[in-house]
């Protein structure tokens, strides 16, 4: 079935002026260890803010979850990833006696085994119920418990999303949830090119191989013919737009089959695929794309330097 759509996904983006494909395919084995080494580059900031936020502030989050004496609680991660920052939210809550299951969701069972493997570790008294699949499919299955769930969606990912993707990612998570719920929601925040740019073009080149590793999936998975010395990792930032772009630039004129779907792909010289986005917020973006919706702002967490927000939003 992932196949299927992944097939379904190459044609559909590739037949498109301009070429383009979804950056959840960047999430193979390899991607997600790549995903790793990025998320700890010392361009980064994004994780280095985000944990700072957990560090130092994870018992103030639990405060405004509201949570009342005796109650249990469900705390559902969307791409839960490895779980570095939650972690301190998950210590702080069982330091603070709170009954609750951990709940992480993502569809990528290496990212999950990896998660398990940690948590069982460093918190062996953790109840943890992992989640293979969909967000909305798995959340529509829990929205039957009488329990009321925390969401935390971390780490910038509804960044990755158009503000129309976004708004309707936004709809379909609070239409799966019940008066009470909550959602913790991290966003990167806009700031200057100087900042922004080396996080998605590193020194080392970590972000190029995790770009190009798209290209080496499809060669394997799909049995296309990519020359990955042909194309170049080409990010962008326009702080006015306040929108970061991954692309993949072909470095001369070229046709590449794809074996599997039956289609070949022309390219000239410096055509891009894009590949990736990474929007960055503030309070005004962050409202309408909420807007309309049944969700309201409670309070904001910033890290010290302002770079990074995490929103407690509310299902009312």
């Amino acid at each position: 079935m992932i196949l299927e759509q992944f097939k379904q996904d190459v044609l559909f983006g590739l037949s498109q002026t301009p070429k383009q494909i979804p950056s959840k395919y960047f999430y193979d084995k390899r991607g997600d260890e790549l995903f790793v080494k990025i998320m700890n580059m010392p361009e980064y900031y994004l994780t280095r803010a985000e944990m700072e936020i957990f560090q130092q502030q994870s018992r103030d989050i639990i405060a405004s979850f509201d949570i009342q004496k005796g109650e249990e609680i469900e705390v559902v991660e969307l791409g839960a990833g490895d779980g570095t920052k939650t972690i301190h939210l998950l210590f702080e809550l069982i330091r603070s006696r709170v009954t609750f299951k951990y709940i992480p969701i993502d569809i990528s069972s290496n990212a999950l085994i990896g998660l398990e493997h940690r948590m069982k570790e460093e918190i062996p008294e953790l109840a943890i119920n992992s989640l293979h699949g969909d967000y909305f499919q798995m959340l529509s299955d829990l929205k039957k418990s009488p329990n009321r769930k925390i969401i935390l969606f971390l780490g910038s990912n509804i960044g990755n999303m158009t503000d129309e993707q976004a708004k309707l990612f936004i709809a379909s998570l609070s239409a799966n949830l019940n008066k009470g719920d909550k959602i913790v929601l991290g966003v990167d925040l806009i700031k200057e090119k100087e900042v922004v740019l080396p996080a998605y073009n590193d020194a080392a080149g970590i972000t190029r191989d995790f770009n190009l590793n798209l290209l080496e999936r499809m060669n394997r998975e799909l049995h296309a013919n990519f020359d990955l010395n042909s194309f170049v990792h080409d990010p962008e930032y326009h702080e006015s737009e306040g929108i970061a772009k991954s692309f993949l630039k072909s470095t001369k004129q070229q046709v590449v089959t794809i074996e599997s779907i039956h289609k070949q792909f022309s390219f000239e010289e410096d055509e891009r695929i894009h590949t990736e986005i990474s929007r960055k917020y503030n309070d005004m973006i962050l409202d309408k794309i909420i807007d309309k919706s049944p969700l309201s702002v409670q309070q904001r967490f910033t890290d010290h330097k302002s770079w990074f927000g995490d929103y407690i939003i509310n299902r009312v």
